[in-house]
């Protein structure tokens, strides 16, 4: 594993400068976002962004070039997704990913603390 990218990070930073309730926390071995302590987004440690998405949409946005699920120990985690650093060239489609990864942050009880 490396580090994350810290230009991935900076980009991220830009989406979210003016949300409320965020915070950043290195995590998974990325740098991640939180909103009210619910994880929206993270500069992957393995590369690219790693996005928390309303688990029911799971099956439709793997659908899409450049996503991946997340696993954990070998188990792939309805919710969360990879996305491959060749699909956020841009900064709509980061801001794209960023901001569902923070809508759907905000529908989480908030987490104290964290």
């Amino acid at each position: 594993m490396v580090a994350y990218d810290e230009e991935l990070a900076e980009r991220i930073r830009e989406v979210v400068q003016h949300e409320s309730g965020l915070t950043e926390r290195r995590m998974f071995g990325g740098l991640a976002f939180l909103v009210n302590g619910n994880l929206a987004v993270s500069a992957s440690g393995h590369g690219g962004l790693l996005v928390r998405v309303n688990p029911a949409d799971t099956a439709g946005l793997l659908r899409r070039a450049g996503t991946a699920p997340f696993e954990m120990r070998g188990r792939p985690m309805d919710g969360w997704l990879r996305i491959d650093p060749s699909g956020l060239g841009t900064r709509r489609r980061l801001a794209a990913w960023v901001v569902r990864g923070v809508r759907y942050a905000r529908t989480l009880p908030a987490r104290p603390g964290r």
